[in-house]
Order: C-alpha cells, then sequence, then structure tokens
C-alpha cells in the first residue's frame, strides 16, 4: 500500500480495514492477525494498534483476551451487535 503523505497512516489502515469489513473481504468471525497487518502494511505494532482501536471504537472488530481480534457481526443500525463470550 502506498500511503498518502498528508494523512496519519494509522487512519489510512483504518479506512482500508473498514473497507475490506464492508464488502465481506474479512467476514464475520475473520480473525485479524497483527503481525500478518503489520506486514502487509510496512507499519509498527503501535501504528496497527490505532488502526485496530477505532475499529473497536466503531464496534467493527471486537477483541478476546488472549485469542486476538475478530470482525463482529454485521447488523442493521440500531440493533446492536454484540460480540460472543469469552
Amino acid at each position: 500500500m502506498e500511503f498518502e503523505p498528508d494523512r496519519f497512516r494509522w487512519e489510512q489502515i483504518t479506512d482500508t480495514l473498514r473497507r475490506r469489513i464492508s464488502d465481506g473481504t474479512y467476514p464475520p468471525k475473520h480473525k485479524l492477525s497483527e503481525v500478518q497487518l503489520m506486514q502487509e502494511f510496512g507499519v509498527a505494532r503501535g501504528t496497527l494498534r490505532k488502526a485496530m482501536q477505532r475499529l473497536r471504537d466503531e464496534k467493527l472488530i471486537y477483541t478476546i483476551p488472549n485469542l486476538g481480534s475478530f470482525v463482529g457481526q454485521r447488523t442493521e443500525p440500531g440493533t446492536g451487535d454484540n460480540p460472543p463470550s469469552a
């Protein structure tokens, strides 16, 4: 990926991951590997984690301690999106 120089890299990564979730490239329950994404985008862990945190804030992904981060279930607006229990 070639980054735009006038925007933070984590924001551009967030946009890319959001698009992949939206178009079904990453289906619900798909595990997002930090190591693979760091290698793909060529960024440090901290940069990737900022992008992942934004997606968590938007309820697009959820994280289960010691298991990883996963794509959430798609729901209609206002119906709620509860990740599975650990």
